[in-house]
């Protein structure tokens, strides 16, 4: 047995912890089991709590730095007050439910560049330590896989998946982050607008869409929001439906823009005629066709084919693997006894 981390500022000779998962990928709002093994140092070792963090790598905002050792965004109180005796070996089983909130780090069987992990709280003397974060893999839920395969029928493509340290105003976001996903456009829209950003905020009993166009661009962006629920899932012409969030967001902008005098209504929109026709261009190929104007022309290494792959989500019927996640209202009221959050 190999264990990652010796805890050192708890003593010389000090505990020994590894965090195992289980390896099946996670959806927002399921349930990550698995163990932490502690292995006892040279010596016996009170231990006065152990906890589980989830922890996410979260920037400061456009163009700020990232927050040194994760962003703390769960936590769960796995017992305490006992003694581990030297060369003592133990293992400790857990259930954790993740926020719904929890954004994703693999797309369409590609990863997105989002760090995310479980990792050990130990405080023993008063001195507390952490084992190394263990990755945690998460996949979109059902209804985040209509919306961003009817992005991906449509050609749009996929930049980037950055999380960000802010509260969207006016949306029900818990989590003190959120995860923004930059997309450029399709080429019906490239002459309307040079990127679109999208955040999918998940509940128990649905989805929060914001979509914003141009947001660091010179001009005024435009906000979109919409909300869906997860029973609404294939009640819905998901195409059809996020091809018209996306026009009348142009449109908006196109608004803000006309009434700032940098352009005419008609000519902002007159791009995004040519129906919802999808084209199934995939991220590099977008990215090169709005002539590097959207994050420098680059797109994240392994992201290109991301959305074009998302094409094939459109099929509904085959939406298994969703264990912790199902149950969506038994799960709002779940783990508060043994549960220590912040």
């Amino acid at each position: 047995m190999v264990f990652k981390r010796v805890l050192g500022s708890l003593g010389v000779g000090g505990p020994a912890v590894d965090t195992a998962l289980d390896r099946e990928p996670v959806r927002p709002g399921g349930v990550v089991r698995g163990h932490v093994r502690l292995r006892g140092g040279g010596g016996a070792c009170d231990l006065e709590h152990l906890a589980l963090e989830l922890v996410a790598g979260v920037g400061a905002g456009h163009g700020g730095e990232e927050h040194e050792g994760g962003v703390v965004f769960d936590r769960l109180r796995l017992g305490g007050g006992f003694r581990l005796d030297a060369r003592e070996h133990r293992e400790i089983p857990f259930t954790i439910h993740i926020p719904w909130e929890t954004p994703l780090t693999e797309v369409s069987g590609q990863p997105l560049g989002v760090v995310l992990g479980v990792r050990v709280e130990l405080a023993a003397a008063g001195a507390k330590d952490h084992g190394d974060p263990e990755p945690l893999i998460v996949r979109p839920l059902p209804v985040q896989e209509a919306v961003l395969g009817a992005l991906g029928r449509l050609g749009f493509g996929l930049v980037a998946a950055d999380l960000r340290l802010a509260h969207i105003a006016g949306t029900g976001q818990r989590l003190p982050f959120h995860q923004e996903i930059e997309l450029t456009p399709a080429p019906q829209y490239l002459h309307a607008v040079n990127e679109i950003a999208l955040t999918l905020l998940t509940g128990p009993d649905g989805m929060e869409v914001v979509l914003e166009a141009d947001k660091r661009g010179r001009g005024p962006g435009a906000l979109g929001r919409h909300t869906v629920r997860h029973e609404d899932l294939e009640r819905r012409d998901w195409t059809g439906e996020v091809d018209s969030w996306i026009r009348a967001l142009i449109e908006s902008r196109a608004r803000h823009t006309a009434r700032d005098g940098r352009t005419s209504t008609s000519a902002a929109i007159a791009g995004v005629t040519g129906g919802t026709g999808g084209t199934g261009v995939t991220g590099v190929t977008a990215g090169t066709a709005a002539g590097g104007a959207v994050g420098g022309g680059m797109v994240t290494a392994g992201l290109g084919d991301a959305l074009g792959n998302l094409a094939g989500l459109g099929d509904l019927s085959d939406l298994g693997g969703l264990e912790g996640s199902g149950g969506a209202r038994a799960l709002r009221g779940s783990g508060s006894e043994e549960e220590d959050r912040g």
